[in-house]
């Protein structure tokens, strides 16, 4: 196992090498200046369109469903685990660097919100079916149809192997251990060397038959779960962390002033500041991707499902996706386990954000701090769960040409994925996800670029239509 572990270590250093990271943000920044700084100017206006149904839309889903849902994929164990495993590896300045590269990849998931439903195709019984594959084979044309296979192929293993089941019932499981059985007492069996507890088998148990129950229903039960589950674990985890932020209100400048030097290597010893400022960066950008998933290409999947005739106004609201997880959510959960020094302890995973939960609130018990994370956890995961299996199923879906059969055996296959998800080691499962992460992210980047010119006609013509008056000199 320990051999099979740096093998994947040296697999994702490759994947996740500068080159990547330079693409991304590149992409991001490109984009930014071709819809010039669009989510700056017009976040307001993404805003009220979140809560704004579009009348006669064609599609399965409202925008407000179809955002949920992709909120559901997004808003998950990254968040929590992700955002403090990120901190402990690289540094406080791995959040700066998060936040940096969430700025750009919401022009970057703008794009692709506006893409999916420009080029997504709608049958008779009003199915939807878009994301990078298709905006790829009809936006690139059929000789780059290979890329857009390529894409699909790593969605539906990001979802078997990556964000979708191992990393979001890890998260599930070992905060439930932490809070039911700490100390780890009560052994169910040992694994490869490892102990198991009850609590993990019977939480893993659990929501491996509540996803069963959800899945098999397909989008518009996810869509529905979503749109009630989303916004209440939403608000509840961002009101606690306000909490903690409000009770330690006069450690917050040093923890922004910590976060910036190290996002600069200015701690770093001499000689070692360029390297620091690297390892903040890779490790920032990839659990940023991994938490809001801008060039991921999975958000236009769960856009395409809109019901919308407007491809600019989808993609303002599949922007504010990522503003809501990275900029907010994250950014909370990066300042709390800052400012409480909970980052360099020793501790790893989800014992990080607890740890800052249990100092950021000393006037309540850690029983009641630690049941509060352990409920987010569990609401984040499972619905991320949710959405990831809605994008690899139409990953498959695409592959397959609509095959039921196929996507039957694989919903199966993704329930097994989740059972089986709590006795993989952490390391390797994180590994692996970014991995898939990395893979799936370079077709989708690629065809934003190359469709960056359709991207900013759209944009303009829309907003030229807004004008007061232009309906008016549109008829004349």
């Amino acid at each position: 196992m320990a051999k099979f572990e740096e093998f994947l270590v040296k697999i994702d250093d490759i994947v996740w090498g500068v080159p990547l990271i330079v693409l991304i943000l590149a992409a991001g920044i490109f984009l930014t200046c071709r819809v010039k700084l669009l989510q700056v100017f017009h976040l307001p206006k993404a805003l009220k369109y979140m809560f704004q149904n579009e009348k006669d839309g064609v599609g399965e889903v409202s925008s407000f469903g179809a955002l949920c849902t992709a909120l559901s994929a997004t808003i998950g164990t990254g968040n929590i685990v992700g955002v403090a495993t990120a901190i402990v590896a690289g540094g406080p300045g791995a959040l700066f660097w998060m936040i940096v590269a969430a700025f750009f990849g919401m022009a970057t998931k703008y794009a692709e919100g506006l893409l999916a439903v420009k080029y997504r195709t709608v049958d008779e019984s009003g199915h939807a079916l878009g994301g990078p594959f298709y905006y790829i084979e009809k936006g690139m044309g059929k000789n780059w149809k290979w890329l857009a296979w390529l894409f699909a192929f790593f969605g539906v293993c990001v979802g078997l192997f990556g964000i979708g089941t191992f990393t979001q019932v890890q998260g599930v499981t070992n905060a439930v251990k932490s809070f039911f059985d700490p100390n780890g007492q009560n052994i169910a069996f040992t694994l490869f060397g490892n102990n198991y507890s009850w609590a993990v088998v019977i939480a893993g148990l659990i929501i491996s038959v509540c996803v069963a129950l959800v899945v098999i229903g397909g989008i518009k039960r996810i869509a529905k779960v979503s749109e009630f589950v989303v916004p209440f674990m939403a608000v509840l985890y961002i009101v606690v962390c306000l909490f903690i932020v409000i009770f330690n209100i006069t450690k917050v400048p040093a923890a922004i002033v910590e976060i910036i030097q190290s996002a600069f290597g200015l701690r770093a010893v001499a000689g070692g500041a360029l390297g620091a400022i690297i390892v903040a960066m890779q490790k920032g950008i990839a659990r940023g991707i991994f938490s809001n998933e801008a060039g991921l290409g999975s958000a236009p999947i769960a856009a395409a499902a809109a019901r919308t005739k407007e491809p600019v106004r989808q993609g303002l609201v599949t922007m504010t996706g990522t503003f809501i997880d990275t900029i907010i959510v994250c950014a909370l959960t990066g300042t709390t386990v800052v400012m409480t020094g909970s980052w360099n302890v020793g501790l790893d995973g989800v014992d990080v954000t607890m740890r800052a939960f249990n100092y950021g609130l000393p006037f309540l018990p850690e029983s009641v701090t630690s049941f509060m994370l352990m409920i987010c956890l569990v609401f984040f995961a499972f619905t991320t769960i949710l959405g990831w299996d809605y994008y690899s199923e139409r990953c498959l879906e695409y592959l397959t040409g609509g095959k039921k059969w196929a996507l039957k055996v694989f919903r199966w296959a993704y329930i097994a994925c989740v059972f089986i998800g709590p006795y993989m080691t952490l390391k390797a499962v994180w590994t692996i996800a970014d991995i898939f992460n990395g893979l799936m992210a370079i077709p989708n980047i690629i065809a934003l670029i190359a469709l960056s010119g359709v991207i900013a006609k759209e944009t303009k013509d829309y907003f030229e239509r807004q004008k007061p008056g232009a309906a008016v000199n549109m008829k004349k």
